[in-house]
């Protein structure tokens, strides 16, 4: 099974940019579908960004079209999702998921947490003046 790490949080001010990297171990993310969550204060765990298997498409809440990406540098194995112009209203604990997907099922994107397998620890972001 993989293990999944985060990291690149840190504190922003706001209108900056961050590049959150998730690395994997114990396996290739090639066989998974990826997806980054966060969770503020008192707030439960809500989608962010997801990313295909075949990691030829991607989903993102409204909340962030237009501002963050998701992408996936298969040299590296490394999932990436970088922030900009950043809101206070992004700061959270930010993690990193990853679900086991059959070559039949590359193309599809999964946003629910109960359908990601995988959970990184997260990494913290503070968008903050």
């Amino acid at each position: 099974q993989v293990q999944l790490v985060e990291s690149g949080g840190g504190l922003v001010q706001p209108g900056g940019s961050l590049r959150l990297s998730c690395a994997a171990s114990g396996d290739t993310f090639s066989n998974y579908a990826m997806g980054w969550f966060r969770q503020a204060p008192g707030k439960e765990r809500e989608f962010v960004a997801s990313l295909s298997r075949s990691a030829t498409r991607t989903y993102s809440t409204d909340s962030v079209k237009g501002r963050f990406t998701i992408s996936r540098d298969k040299a590296k194995d490394v999932v990436y999702l970088q922030m900009n112009s950043l809101k206070p209203e992004d700061t959270g604990v930010y993690l990193c998921a990853a679900r086991a997907v059959s070559i039949n099922a590359q193309s599809l994107l999964y946003t629910k947490i109960w359908e990601f397998d995988y959970w990184g620890q997260g990494t913290q972001v503070t968008v903050s003046s």
